[in-house]
Formats: structure tokens, C-alpha cells, sequence
């Protein structure tokens, strides 16, 4: 699959915007095939436009990539929605926001696909959600080489779990690097040059998911290979644990940020 063809419109080029276009960008994707519509007018990339608001007259964007705040929707759909024709592919990156409430603003389009991704699709890392509603296998291949340059895709067939999913992959790297700094933080406390924690705390890390991604076994069995009956592993994980305590605080989290994103579902309809 090719990406697509034509004019791609990004709408706001913030975290997420930015990490897509700098992947797009990374494998080799034409700058001049990107427009990117932000209020600051600030540059992005050498040879990418960018505008302040929609340009009067250029030619109706192939893919109109929705990509600001979701809470600026409204705000942006009475510039946008005109120049959103049948023939315009409209994947929305907005958290929270359903098809339905997209094709409520925008009646006018080819299809609407839901996508979120997490910011390691900067280097092509990243992990995409998508959920295209009843659209065709068209649209869906479509979309799919629109975003295989920047990582893994996941389809959600069920949008009432886009938001679930949400928590787990887009957020998710926020938490991994909390984690990250809690381990570098330990080992300060156990007496650790501060860069030096730092740097093995990033390491270990990165080491052991590769690890994880390529062996056959569960994350969970990796871990008790690690800890041998009596060692200092298995004394750490004991803490771990104890009364499940590292799965209740991530059942809290991701429950925390799934219950955020329906509260923006809702707001948005």
C-alpha cells in the first residue's frame, strides 16, 4: 500500500501533531504534499506550509487530518467544515470524539476514521489505534498506509472500547516514563550519581522490553526468570507483589484516564 495521494491538511501540529509529522517527514514523505493549519503560524518543518488559518482557494485537501485540541473543535469547524468534500478522507485524532459527532460537523466527506496514536510514532515507533466505523476495506487500507510509517496498527471494531484502548496505549507512554524516572529516582536514594541513575534506568528498561517484544513468553514469566528462589530479584518483586499492588495502581490509572475520555465523548456530542 502507497500512502495516499493528494493533499494532507494537519490541523494543529502541538505533541501529536507534531510526533505524526515528523515520522511522515522521516520516511520520506514529500513536505510539499503536507499543509499544516495552526493559529501561531509558527514553522515546523523545511518545505511543510504553514498557515494560520484555512488558505482561500487552494485546492480541497485529499486527507484532513484533525489533530488540535478536542476542545477546540467548534472553534475550528466553521472555517473547516466548507472546504470538507466528498472526496476528503477526515481522520480525526481528537480524544474522546466519536464519528458521530464528527459527522455532525462535517456532513459533508468521503469517510471519517478515528485514529490515535502515542508519541513514539515520531520515530516510527508508535502504536495506532483505529476505528473507521461502517467504512469500507477502501478506506481502511487507505488509512492504514497513511500511518504504517509511523508503527504498529490496532483496529478497535468496537468504538465503545476506543477510549479503554486509549488509556492503555495512547496515555501509556506517559506512565512508562514515570516509571522510568521513578527507577532513576530509587536509585539516587540508594546513593547512585544522579545521570548515572538516569542512565540505567532508561537502559534497563529499553533492554528489557526489546526482550519482552521478541521472546515467547509472558512478561510475567520473564519476570520470575529474572528472580532466582532467595535473591535480591525475588525480594524486590515480593514488594511488587504484595496485595497486587503494581496492577491496582495501573487498573487505577488507566481507569482514570478511560473515565476522562468519556467525559470529553459526552462533552462533544
Amino acid at each position: 500500500m502507497s500512502f495516499p495521494a493528494g493533499p494532507l491538511w494537519l490541523i494543529g501540529c502541538g505533541n501529536m501533531g507534531g510526533a505524526m509529522l515528523r515520522g511522515w517527514l522521516s520516511e520520506g514523505i514529500a513536505p510539499a504534499r503536507i499543509t499544516v493549519i495552526r493559529p501561531s503560524g509558527a514553522p515546523v518543518a523545511d518545505g511543510v506550509a504553514v498557515h494560520t488559518a484555512p488558505p482561500p482557494g487552494g485546492e480541497m485537501p485529499a486527507v484532513l487530518v484533525l489533530a488540535m485540541k478536542p476542545q477546540k473543535l467548534d472553534e475550528a469547524v466553521p472555517a473547516l467544515a466548507p472546504l470538507v468534500g466528498a472526496g476528503t478522507l477526515l481522520v480525526s485524532v481528537l480524544a474522546g470524539v466519536e464519528i458521530a459527532s464528527l459527522a455532525h460537523r462535517f456532513p459533508s466527506h468521503r469517510a471519517i476514521v478515528r485514529v490515535m496514536p502515542n508519541t513514539p510514532v515520531a520515530i516510527g515507533e508508535g502504536v495506532l489505534l483505529l476505528h473507521a466505523g461502517e467504512a469500507g476495506a477502501d478506506v481502511r487500507a487507505e488509512t492504514e498506509a497513511l500511518v504504517r510509517p509511523l508503527g504498529a496498527i490496532e483496529w478497535i471494531a468496537d468504538e465503545a472500547l476506543f477510549g479503554a484502548a486509549s488509556a492503555l496505549s495512547g496515555c501509556g507512554p506517559a506512565f512508562l516514563f514515570r516509571f522510568v524516572d521513578a527507577m532513576a529516582q530509587a536509585g539516587r536514594a540508594l546513593g547512585l550519581p544522579d545521570d548515572q541513575a538516569a542512565r540505567l534506568a532508561l537502559a534497563t528498561v529499553e533492554g528489557a522490553a526489546r526482550l519482552a517484544g521478541q521472546s515467547n513468553e509472558s512478561p510475567s514469566r520473564l519476570a520470575d526468570r529474572v528472580a532466582s528462589p532467595g535473591g535480591s530479584t525475588r525480594a524486590g518483586l515480593d514488594v511488587i507483589d504484595d496485595g497486587a499492588a503494581l496492577v491496582a495502581l495501573m487498573t487505577r490509572v488507566l481507569a482514570a484516564s478511560a473515565r476522562r475520555n468519556a467525559e470529553m465523548a459526552a462533552a462533544a456530542r
